[in-house]
């Protein structure tokens, strides 16, 4: 539906009047009118690491494949080894492009021997699913099934006490990246124990007309252990510190998963899949930049976009930058190359990021810049 200006109008996640009621400041993120923050960032972020938030993700896209060709079609358009995936399994991984970069970071959950569920960026979950059909050479039943769910992220130290309150399942035992068939709140969904905060947590996805109820149960389930609902602000400086990669900073089409520090989902032995020959070629020749974590010395934060030096030569962009409220740092990543080439920074190596026209003192830092205690 377009508006009055012919501007297309934002979609709505069914929490829309509830994110609202809560005095949440809403932007346009990918199309979707979704909640930056409700008591702000740094309040959220710190909730998270020390207690717990509640997120709608419920723009993120759904993805279903199904059939005989299941399996050989997501070992096809994916980098990961999806047949290592033991059924309640979920794991990270790129749908690909022939030159090894990625159409899209996304999550790969086995529900059966051929039955495959693909967790996807909102900004991108009509051309990844078009791109899974322009690809399906096999007998697979491919379906965009985003309008399908709602999805909710319970994150924090303490999750596991909180969703344990509401539902018919053991969340405790459930292994990380692993999911199962539950009801929450009296709703049914599905319960991954997945996350995009670098904290322990859950994501339950269920159908969007149950979504007030779940979202009204799981708050006050969580108000004894002092959970609070969080936004894409908080959701942001969170990855970050964890050195997660975001889709359209430290992944595009133009970057190779090796670039992006990302061979740990590149499982080149699996057999044929889109960007494999590219990917091979580059394991041997060398990647054309490398991704370096760095903190600033300097008291100013590092944005996206601004230049990399080493001493009288630019070496790279920052792709994110932010303040870390949990750290009490400013940290960033960045891409760094010379003539073409990736080069190599130590940990503890001076660089220097432009601020405004200043460069500002900052050092090469090992990723990830937190790490949670199991």
């Amino acid at each position: 539906m377009a508006t009055a200006t012919g501007q297309q109008a934002l979609k709505r996640t069914a929490l829309n009047a509830v994110h609202r009621a809560l005095g949440a400041r809403m932007v346009d993120f990918a199309g979707w009118e979704m909640p930056v923050e409700y008591s702000g960032i740094t309040d959220e972020h710190i909730a998270v690491r020390t207690r717990a938030g509640i997120f709608d993700v419920s723009h993120m896209g759904e993805i279903d494949v199904r059939g005989p060709g299941a399996l050989a079609l997501v070992q096809h358009v994916t980098s990961n080894d999806a047949s290592h995936l033991k059924i309640g399994q979920a794991h990270y991984s790129a749908l690909m492009y022939s030159s090894g970069s990625a159409v899209d970071d996304c999550l790969v959950h086995r529900f059966g021997d051929d039955h495959f569920f693909l967790c996807v960026n909102a900004s991108n979950s009509d051309k990844d699913f078009a791109w899974i059909t322009e690809h399906n050479r096999f007998n697979a039943d491919a379906r965009n099934v985003s309008a399908e769910f709602s999805q909710l992220a319970v994150q924090g130290p303490q999750a596991v006490a909180i969703v344990k309150k509401l539902t018919d399942a053991d969340p405790g035992s459930l292994k990380y990246y692993w999911f199962t068939h539950a009801a929450v709140a009296g709703v049914s969904g599905i319960l991954a124990r997945t996350g995009y905060t670098g904290e322990d947590g859950f994501e339950f996805y269920f159908a969007p007309e149950k979504s007030e109820h779940v979202w009204n149960a799981l708050m006050e389930a969580g108000k004894p252990e002092g959970m609070i609902p969080a936004g894409l602000g908080a959701r942001n400086t969170l990855r970050l510190e964890a050195g997660m990669a975001l889709y359209g900073h430290e992944l595009d089409e133009e970057t190779t998963l090796l670039e992006a520090n990302l061979g740990w989902i590149t499982k080149l032995d699996k057999g044929e899949f889109l960007g494999r020959d590219a990917l091979a070629r580059q394991k041997e020749q060398g990647t054309r930049k490398g991704l370096i974590g760095f903190e600033m010395i300097d008291r100013a934060p590092a944005r996206d976009g601004y230049p990399v030096w080493s001493g009288n030569e630019q070496i790279g962009r920052v792709t994110s930058g932010s303040p870390a409220p949990f750290l009490k740092k400013n940290i960033g990543i960045a891409y760094v190359s010379r003539n073409g080439r990736a080069i190599t920074l130590d940990p503890g190596q001076d660089i220097e990021i432009e601020i405004r026209g200043r460069r500002a003192p900052a050092r090469v830092v090992a990723l990830p810049f937190y790490k949670r205690r199991r």
